[in-house]
């Protein structure tokens, strides 16, 4: 009998992006985890646990630039999988050098690749050693305005038992002016729309309200975009997944991300899912007015 290699996901990123975090949730969704695993070693412990009966399917390994010789090693374990028919996930988590450098000051720990020098010098070299595997990861998820409840929701809605053969979505709305979401696959600008803003009524309502929403989507060219761009999401869906990229982060953005954005998310996700496209929809900024 021919038994499936098991799924096997990489988890990487800057150190204090939340890596453990993400590791934690995964374990709670069943995955047998392993921490900090020098890369020379995946195939071997892909091969003991993920061999003989196969009571281990699922296995996700935290791997990060301190291994020594990273990407040699890397490299060489990534094709030793290929050769058994194993394609590793990777998982990549990141943020901002101010959120980074508060995150180490809050805990009073140094960089690990800082030195002598400032945790700022060690987070410069680390995002340039890591540059070229940010590229080539499979989904990269920014926690500079994520809470641990956040992070673990798209953890939750990424490797959560979904269909492998659906595309899985995260929908973010935002606001211009605080940036647009670095983990961005697509943008959509809904600031084509009348800004619920200067209505006195709705300005201290959110794109949640029903009102809110009532106004936004009754504009003329609401509707219509909608309708399009689910069909180009859509269209992309079926392309992604031939390509082998299962997920996509959507970011929805309006001037303050707490009207027009929230309201075009919400109503983005759920056409979405009823064409069968998982996705979890969170509001990065709402609230910071």
């Amino acid at each position: 009998m021919t038994i499936d290699p098991p799924e096997l996901v990489l988890v990487s990123g800057m150190s204090g992006a939340g890596r453990s975090a993400a590791a934690h949730v995964l374990e709670d969704l069943g995955w047998f985890v392993v921490d900090n695993l020098p890369p020379e070693l995946l195939p071997t412990i892909v091969k003991l646990v993920g061999g003989g009966d196969r009571s281990v399917s699922r296995i996700a390994v935290v791997v990060d630039v301190r291994s020594g010789s990273f990407f040699a090693a890397l490299q060489g374990a990534l094709e030793a999988l290929r050769s058994r028919d194993v394609r590793p996930m990777l998982l990549f988590l990141e943020a901002g050098d101010e959120v980074l450098v508060r995150r180490y000051e809050s805990v009073r720990r140094p960089h690990p690749l800082q030195g002598d020098g400032r945790v700022l010098d060690g987070i410069a070299r680390e995002r340039e050693a890591l540059r070229e595997l940010r590229a080539d990861a499979d989904l990269v998820i920014d926690t500079s305005n994520l809470n641990v409840h956040q992070l673990a929701a798209k953890i939750v809605n990424a490797f959560g038992g979904a269909d492998d053969q659906a595309l899985q979505a995260t929908i973010v709305s935002f606001g211009y002016k605080y940036g647009i979401p670095v983990d961005a696959d697509l943008v959509v600008d809904c600031r084509f729309l009348p800004n619920p803003h200067w209505q006195p009524e709705l300005r201290p309502r959110t794109g949640l309200d029903a009102e809110v929403r009532e106004y936004v989507l009754k504009q003329e060219d609401a509707l219509p975009f909608l309708d399009q761009y689910e069909g180009l999401v859509t269209l992309l869906a079926r392309g992604y997944l031939r390509e082998g990229k299962r997920f996509a982060t959507i970011a929805v953005g309006c001037t303050g991300g707490k009207h027009r954005s929230v309201a075009m998310a919400e109503e983005l996700g759920a056409r979405l899912r009823e064409r069968g496209i998982g996705n979890l929809v969170l509001h990065r900024d709402l609230g910071r007015e």
